[in-house]
């Protein structure tokens, strides 16, 4: 069976007011890091000016004001620039983000399995969690 060195990685953006995120962003990205769920492999803060220039800062520039300074980058350059200035789309006008990589460390056995069988996944989807919520609420109703 073909072992992987890693699992699936996505890029997620979470937004936030500001130039820092809060303590609550700060202990969410510890909880899950904390819980072995996902393997961060890279982690950039990036910030919108009123104007729109975009501000990129790396986790090793920013990490102790920010109070992630202890987390260890598993494999950093994963995200191109083009990636960040695509997804810096989603941020607007004086507000900043976060572009985590992440490992799915979850996945990365069953993607063994599956090259081992032959199989590749052909396709993902993300349905983010506020809108399953909102579905599946007003199913409900």
């Amino acid at each position: 069976m073909p072992e992987f060195s890693y699992g699936p990685v996505e890029l997620i953006l979470v937004g936030f007011d500001g130039e820092r995120p809060g303590p609550e962003i700060v202990d969410a990205l510890r909880d899950v890091i904390d819980a072995g769920t996902v393997r961060l492999l890279d982690l950039l803060f990036v910030t919108r000016s009123p104007e729109g220039a975009l501000t990129v800062l790396e986790l090793e520039d920013a990490g102790d004001a920010i109070g992630l300074g202890e987390v260890v980058l598993e494999a950093t350059g994963l995200a191109s620039f083009e990636d960040i200035e695509e997804l810096a789309a989603e941020i607007p006008a004086g507000s900043s983000a976060a572009l985590l990589v992440i490992e799915l460390a979850w996945a990365k056995n069953l993607a063994s399995k599956l090259a081992a069988g032959h199989g590749a996944v052909l396709s993902t989807e993300r349905i983010p969690a506020p809108v399953v919520n909102e579905v599946l609420a007003a199913l409900a109703d």
